[in-house]
C-alpha cells in the first residue's frame, strides 16, 4: 500500500514538473540573459549534452555546489585509478563550483552542467549518457532522476547523506512520507554523513542493509595544483604580511561583515598593527565590502585589484573563488562565518584545520555541528565556539598568548588528521561491494 502511495505521489510530482517546464525554461534564459548562467553551456541544464558519450561503463557523480564537489573530487580519482575501464562523469549545479571544479578534476573526466529535475530534461539526460550507475552527493535526492534511474536499472549511491532536520520534519509529512520511501528504496548504498543523519534516513524507510558508515567526506580534503602566477601572488603577499598580527574570516554571510568589521577596528586599537582577511561566501559581496569601505575613508586592498597591503592598510578582501585554502595556510587564526547570525547553517572547518590554524566558530552551524562535535571529541582544544559579542575577547587571548594560540592550531591540525584517516578507503570499499562490482552492460538501456 505505500508502495502504491508512492507512485501515486511520484505520478502527481512528475506531471507538476512538466505542467510547469516551460516557466521554468524561461526562468532558465532570463538567468543566462542577466549573466547568471555559463553563458556557452547553460543549455546543458536541459539535458543537452557538450561533449560525447564514450563507449563502455559510465559512472555519473552529481553534486549541487562547490562543497560537495570537492568532498566528491578524491573519490572520483580513487575510482579511476582503480577502475581505469570505468568513464567518470560529473555534474555540479551552481557556477561558482563549475569556475573551481572544471579545474581541479582529472583530465579524462567528463563535465557537465546537472540537468534540471524536469521530465523531458532529465529524460534526455539519462537517454543520451546511459550511465551505469549514479553516486549523488549529500542532499540531491531528485524525484525525477531517481526514479528515471531506477526504471532503466541503473545503480544508486548516496555518499555524505544528510537530512536536515527542516528536510526531514518535510519528508516525515503524511502525504509526501509515501514518495521518499519509494524512493529511498532505489538505493544501492547509502552512506550517511553522521550516526544522527542514518538514523533518520531509516525513519524514513531506507533499508539497514544498504546504510554504512565511512566519515564525512568533507575531511578528505587534498591539496590542489595552483598555477604559477597564484603562486607567486600567494608568496608575495605573505611577505606582505610578515610581522603582522593576522586573523581571517572566511565564508562569511551578509551581515555578518558588521561583526567581523566591528571585531576588527577594536582589535586594531587594543593591538597595534593588525591584519583582517575576509573572504565572503560570494565574490559580489566582498566587492560591496570594499567598496562600503572605501566610501568611509577606510583603507582596503582587493584580491582581484591585485592592491598590494600597504602598512596603512589593515583590511584585505578576498573576492576570488577557490583560494580559501591557500588564505588558511597564512594565517594562524580562522574565523569561520556563516555560523554567527540566527538562521545561520555554518561552513566547512576541515580545511583550516588541515592548514593548521586555530579555529572559531559561531553556533549557528547547522549540520556541520556533527563536525565541530567530532574534532572536539578528538581533541577539545581543535575548535572554540563562540558568539559575535566575544570574538575580540577570543582573538586577543590567542595573539596575547603563543601558548595557548600554538595549542590550539596543534589540536585542529591534530583532529583533523585523526578523523580524515581511512575516509576514502571506507568509501571506495562500499562502492566496490554495493556498485561497481555489480555494474551491468548499458546496452540493454530501454529509454525513459
Amino acid at each position: 500500500m505505500a508502495n502504491k502511495s508512492g507512485e501515486i505521489m511520484y505520478k502527481i510530482y512528475r506531471a507538476l514538473t512538466y505542467g510547469i517546464s516551460p516557466l521554468i525554461r524561461l526562468h532558465l534564459r532570463w538567468r543566462k540573459f542577466r549573466g547568471l548562467e555559463q553563458p556557452l553551456r547553460w543549455r546543458e541544464r536541459l539535458g543537452r549534452p557538450s561533449a560525447p558519450r564514450p563507449t563502455g561503463h559510465l559512472i555519473w557523480f552529481h553534486a549541487v555546489s562547490l562543497g560537495e564537489g570537492l568532498a566528491a573530487i578524491p573519490v572520483i580519482k580513487c575510482c579511476l585509478e582503480r577502475r581505469p575501464d570505468v568513464t567518470v562523469l560529473m555534474t555540479t549545479t551552481t557556477s561558482s563550483a563549475f569556475e573551481v571544479i572544471k579545474n581541479r578534476l582529472p583530465t579524462n573526466v567528463i563535465y557537465q552542467f546537472a540537468p534540471l529535475d524536469m521530465p523531458s530534461t532529465m529524460d534526455a539526460f539519462l537517454q543520451y549518457w546511459r550511465p551505469n550507475a549514479v553516486i549523488l552527493m549529500e542532499s540531491e535526492l531528485w524525484p525525477n532522476l531517481i526514479m528515471g534511474a531506477a526504471r532503466n536499472g541503473i545503480a544508486l549511491a548516496l555518499l555524505n547523506g544528510r537530512m536536515s532536520t527542516k528536510s526531514f520534519q518535510i519528508w516525515s509529512q503524511p502525504i509526501i512520507f509515501p514518495l521518499m520511501k519509494l524512493m529511498l528504496s532505489k538505493f544501492s548504498l547509502i552512506l550517511p554523513l553522521s550516526t544522527v543523519q542514518g538514523i533518520r534516513f531509516q525513519l524514513l524507510q531506507a533499508s539497514p542493509f544498504i546504510i554504512n558508515y565511512s566519515g564525512d567526506l568533507k575531511f578528505a580534503t587534498e591539496n590542489f595544483v595552483i598555477s604559477e602566477g597564484d603562486r607567486k601572488s600567494i608568496e608575495e603577499f605573505q611577505v606582505q604580511l610578515a610581522h603582522r598580527k593576522v586573523w581571517m574570516a572566511s565564508s562569511i554571510h551578509k551581515g555578518e561583515e558588521e561583526v567581523f568589521l566591528g571585531a576588527h577596528n577594536i582589535l586594531k586599537k587594543k593591538l597595534g598593527d593588525i591584519v583582517t582577511i575576509i573572504v565572503p561566501r560570494h565574490p559580489q559581496h566582498g566587492q560591496d565590502i570594499a567598496m562600503k569601505l572605501q566610501e568611509e575613508g577606510v583603507c582596503v586592498a582587493l584580491r582581484s585589484r591585485g592592491d598590494k597591503l600597504t602598512p596603512g592598510t589593515s583590511i584585505y578582501v578576498v573576492d576570488s573563488l577557490g583560494e580559501l585554502r591557500n588564505f588558511y595556510r597564512l594565517t594562524p587564526i580562522a574565523v569561520i562565518g556563516g555560523s554567527f547570525l540566527l538562521g545561520s547553517t555554518g561552513h566547512n572547518i576541515s580545511e583550516a584545520a588541515a592548514a593548521g590554524c586555530a579555529i572559531l566558530t559561531g553556533h549557528h552551524v547547522g549540520h556541520f555541528k556533527q563536525m565541530v562535535l567530532e574534532m572536539q571529541r578528538v581533541n577539545p582544544l581543535s575548535v572554540l565556539q563562540v558568539s559575535g559579542e566575544n570574538i575580540v575577547e577570543a582573538i586577543s587571548e590567542l595573539f596575547g598568548n603563543a601558548n595557548i594560540l600554538q595549542a590550539r592550531r596543534t589540536a585542529a591540525k591534530q583532529a583533523y588528521y585523526v578523523l580524515s584517516s581511512g575516509i576514502i578507503e571506507n568509501v571506495w570499499e562500499n562502492l566496490q561491494v554495493h556498485i561497481l562490482d555489480k555494474l551491468i552492460s548499458r546496452d540493454d538501456f530501454h529509454g525513459v
